[in-house]
């Protein structure tokens, strides 16, 4: 009995920076016939020696694949890139992995469905070491038809491949979103560390006892998700004003040592404007309806 085996989907990898190397290279480990091409030479020497072709132009590059992958450092990049391409795209899947804004997103989506390309739009969600592995996440959004029929290519670059919804600014959103807290908690994990070596304290002293902190946060961003989508946040465990007197005591001990102070002023301010509002016996996740109350300009809302 003979044994057909379905070729694997061909996959062209537009800019060789650490992200689109590591994108190619993963391919390559899957077993994609993959093309490379980059605007400037000098890179890719390795891909091509684990058997990437590489391409002499990048409409060559488009034309060699079913599926085109661009991942360069911003929007205007790869408009640059993708304008001359819009007759070899014709008809063909067009999966664009260069972050930028939900609205730059919805442009370039604009623009593919102008001239007949598939398009989805994604987020890679972890460092380039991670790329390929199955926990790692990597956001899609758009052409849906495209998402399920590549879902599998896909997966080679991300074992967590999320499809997110046919607006195609939604994987730039959920992308800002996770970020924002991400550069958040690591800005206030480096001040936690200047504030203990204020007194003399290691920051390797205070790291072992962050797993405290760090494992009550997945249920925390649960419960906090439902409150604020239900609009109701029960503060019975831990109420907005005692935890913003928490944070005044520790924007006094930043102060007094001569620390930058500028997120606890914020956090801080954001706190008594929702406690302004008459959440103090709430959860902290009533702050949300302080952060929401802002003017078109930035400022408060009267």
């Amino acid at each position: 009995m003979s044994t057909t085996h379905t070729p694997l989907t061909s996959v062209t990898v537009l800019g060789l920076g650490a992200m689109g190397q590591a994108l190619a290279g993963a391919l390559l480990d899957a077993g994609h016939p993959t093309t490379v091409w980059n605007r400037s030479p000098g890179k890719g020497e390795e891909l091509v020696a684990r058997g990437a072709v590489r391409a002499q132009s990048a409409e060559e590059a488009v034309q060699a694949s079913e599926l085109t992958v661009v991942c360069v450092v911003d929007y205007d990049a790869s408009a640059a890139i993708l304008a001359p391409l819009a007759d070899a795209l014709a008809d063909r899947v067009l999966v664009n992995l260069t972050s930028d804004t939900p609205e730059r997103s919805r442009d370039a989506a604009a623009w593919a469905h102008t001239h007949c390309i598939a398009y989805l739009d994604g987020a890679v969600m972890v460092p380039t070491p991670l790329i390929g592995s199955p926990d790692a996440l990597v956001f899609y959004a758009g052409s849906q038809e495209a998402f399920e029929r590549y879902e599998p290519t896909l997966k080679a670059l991300g074992g967590k491949a999320a499809f997110v919804g046919t607006d195609h600014g939604l994987a730039a959103l959920y992308d800002l979103s996770l970020l924002d807290f991400f550069y958040g908690s690591i800005s206030g994990l480096v001040h936690a560390y200047a504030l203990a070596k204020a007194d003399g304290v290691k920051a390797a002293d205070i790291a072992p006892y962050l797993s405290t902190i760090v494992q009550i946060l997945p249920p925390i961003a649960e419960y906090t998700a439902a409150n604020i989508d239900a609009g109701s946040y029960p503060g019975a465990e831990a109420n907005l004003g005692m935890m913003a007197a928490g944070v005044e005591h520790i924007l006094h001990a930043a102060r007094t040592r001569g620390l930058e102070v500028s997120q606890l002023e914020s956090i801080k301010a954001v706190a008594d404007r929702a406690i302004a509002k008459g959440h103090g016996s709430d959860d902290w996740a009533s702050t949300y309806e302080a952060v929401t109350s802002r003017s078109p300009g930035g400022s408060p809302a009267p």
